[in-house]
């Protein structure tokens, strides 16, 4: 069925702005936007729960562009319905200082959600977007007051669905049941490298039937049939679903839809005022939106004040019946710490023996869970490996239990995307993990935190030579290097159990996410919890000093070779040489510290220096100079007992000494 006029007009106004942006830009992608016009139309006038006058009201739903190529459909969308970007953004498209970036990107322009561009990463990130919402309405609603009932809504791209997160993230939405995700496919077939065929060719609707998805099939121009797909989506509870809309690429543009011409590049002056003659849209002036268009778009703010006083209704008579739930809800939303959580904290002690950085992580864990109903996460597979395991805090499955532990199966690069999801809808402190090494396959959804400054903490355990005898294939080398090199991503390699503690308590208080990297080997225990908790949340302090506090050397390590440079430190002093052992925890932190502080612990009249760590010397030269030495890994590791491999490959006390040495001679 055709759409009304009215309807016409406003899904044409769409087309031509996303046409007029991206050829004002002289880049960008005009095809999808035009073809996927009427869907997004749809679904955001007749079923988007939204408020353009309050963009972040808590119960609204999500909308997810993961085609984020796509942008211009989204800023239409942001801009026609009232929402903080005047329609003169759209004219800056891809420009310095815009509010309309090339891809959307969560924080700047009001309204968008996630960042997305990497295909699959929005498709993934807006599962924990609904892993968000049901857990966050087991956990609060009450029978008859439900304060919690969004839905998650998107538009996918073949793109999308050729990356493997995206299959990843499908699974798993399936296997959880998540009733209120419901993803538009917009099916246009082509690519920039021409037709899906020619490397896409799998039936995506029975694939996505396979993964335990409702599946439904329409026509992209049929505006009812789309509102009708829509309807069943959401009366479907106890599955995902998928809509798979049949578009055209580019549509409208006489002699480029349908085409890979219309994909990645704007369509040229003289085409897109033929688009326009063919939609039947005023050539003149240029960036027109009629006044009816205006009016219909904007009924958007009356709806949506209206939703959200509905909601706001529910909440008065919610916190009536239940101030205690309501203030629970409050803290949860907000990301309140508990005052005390620094109280909270395990303190380990010597006399207990030494114990791996990942037992004391989930000791960690466990102990700040139960004052913690907002942290919530799991591991890939590896929960007794990683130790991550919230003890008597229930599993998050499709039977609605309320857990806490999530399981999300051999899914590094979903799993990473997922969590992301969690922490920007909101109501969560979501962690998850895996063995470091395999932080490869999370290298996309690192990246994406980083960007969005999303608080996900990622735990990534078996951090170096140290976890044996699974040899070369499973032993992290250039890791620390890589993640220590992304910016905004701040990164702890604690020394012992009570660093570990103490670095969960930094990245629980920091902004953004947290990588923190831990031992499968047993280590020893140090006592000086004050001057540990003190230091590590500096990034890096003077673990022992000199008798009289005039080093000779300065040993610096991270995590397990910090015991290896107090070993040095004994050995130097029993030949008369004074060193000073610091701990380097997170070199992000530390560089973060005042320079006087940074001085203090590391000063530059000191210019004999060794690092020591089981992995890459990248990076390394910054902290020991021109004098320095590095005992480090340049290469990769072997199959043996660990102890072995530190012995063979020279990661040793005795290595440390000699290296020391040389540096004070030079």
């Amino acid at each position: 069925m055709p759409p009304s006029a009215i309807d016409q007009i406003c899904i044409n106004t769409i087309r031509v702005l996303a046409a007029e942006a991206v050829q004002k830009a002289k880049n960008g992608h005009p095809g999808t936007p035009m073809g996927a016009a009427p869907m997004a139309w749809t679904l955001w006038t007749r079923h988007l729960r939204h408020n353009p006058r309050n963009p972040a009201w808590p119960d609204r739903d999500r909308f997810v562009l993961s085609a984020g190529h796509a942008s211009m459909l989204l800023y239409s969308l942001l801009s026609l319905t009232g929402y903080d970007l005047p329609l003169e953004e759209l004219q800056h498209l891809r420009q310095w200082g815009s509010k309309t970036p090339a891809h959307p990107e969560y924080g700047h322009t009001p309204g968008v959600e996630l960042t997305t561009g990497p295909l699959g990463a929005g498709f993934a990130m807006g599962v924990g977007f609904a892993i968000a919402e049901r857990a966050l309405g087991e956990r609060f609603n009450r029978p008859g007051q439900a304060i919690v009932g969004h839905h998650t809504y998107g538009i996918v791209s073949d793109g999308d669905l050729m990356e493997g997160v995206a299959s990843e993230a499908a699974s798993l939405a399936g296997t959880l049941a998540l009733g209120k995700l419901i993803y538009l496919y917009d099916s246009n077939q082509i690519t920039i490298e021409g037709d899906t065929h020619l490397a896409f060719r799998e039936d995506v609707a029975k694939r996505f039937e396979a993964y335990g998805w409702q599946v439904q099939q329409v026509d992209g121009e049929d505006v009812e049939a789309i509102d009708a797909a829509l309807i069943a989506a959401k009366a479907e509870a106890a599955r995902p679903s998928l809509i798979v809309v049949r578009t055209t690429i580019g549509f409208g543009s006489p002699h480029k839809a349908g085409t890979e011409a219309a994909h990645g590049s704007a369509l040229g002056e003289d085409e897109v005022r033929l688009t326009k003659q063919t939609l039947g849209y005023p050539e003149e002036p240029p960036f027109y939106v009629a006044d009816e268009v205006l009016a219909e778009f904007r009924k958007a703010i009356p709806r949506g004040a209206a939703f959200e006083q509905s909601w706001d209704h529910s909440f008065t008579a919610y916190e009536a019946a239940d101030p205690d739930a309501a203030a629970a809800w409050r803290r949860a939303m907000s990301g309140e710490l508990p005052a005390n959580l620094a109280d909270l904290l395990p303190v380990f002690e010597s006399k207990g023996g030494e114990i791996a950085t990942r037992v004391a992580s989930g000791k960690t864990l466990n102990a700040l869970a139960p004052a913690l109903e907002s942290l919530m996460g799991g591991s890939a597979d590896l929960a007794s490996s990683n130790n991550t395991h919230l003890d008597g805090s229930g599993d998050f499955l499709p039977e609605g239990q309320h857990g806490r532990n999530m399981h999300f199966g051999v899914r590094e690069h979903a799993m990473g995307s997922i969590a992301n999801g969690m922490a920007i809808h909101g109501g969560f402190l979501p962690y998850c993990a895996t063995f470091l090494v395999f932080s490869d396959y999370m290298r996309p959804s690192l990246r994406l935190a980083a960007i969005m400054q999303a608080k996900t903490v990622f735990v990534f355990t078996h951090d170096s030579i140290g976890l044996g005898e699974d040899g070369p294939t499973h032993q992290p080398i250039e890791h620390l290097a890589g993640l220590r090199a992304m910016p905004g991503l701040s990164l702890f390699r604690p020394a012992d159990a009570n660093e570990t503690a103490a670095a969960w308590l930094a990245a629980l208080k920091h902004a953004g996410p947290t990588v923190i990297v831990l031992s499968r080997q047993n280590l020893p225990v140090m006592d000086d919890v004050e001057n540990i908790r003190a230091g590590v949340g500096r990034g890096g302090y003077v673990l022992a000093d000199a008798p009289g506090g005039q080093p000779a050397v300065i040993l610096i390590g991270t995590g397990s070779e910090v015991a290896i440079a107090l070993k040095a430190q004994d050995q130097l002093a029993s030949e008369g040489i004074e060193a000073r052992v610091v701990s380097l925890p997170s070199w992000d932190v530390f560089e973060a510290q005042p320079r006087e502080y940074r001085e203090s612990v590391l000063p530059s009249a000191v210019r004999a220096r060794v690092a020591v760590e089981a992995a890459s010397p990248f990076g390394w030269p910054k902290y020991t100079g021109d004098a320095g030495e590095i005992v480090a890994l340049d290469h990769f590791g072997a199959s043996a007992p660990y102890q072995v491999l530190y012995e063979k490959f020279g990661i040793t006390a005795e290595n440390v000494v000699a290296a020391a040495k040389r540096s004070m001679a030079r």
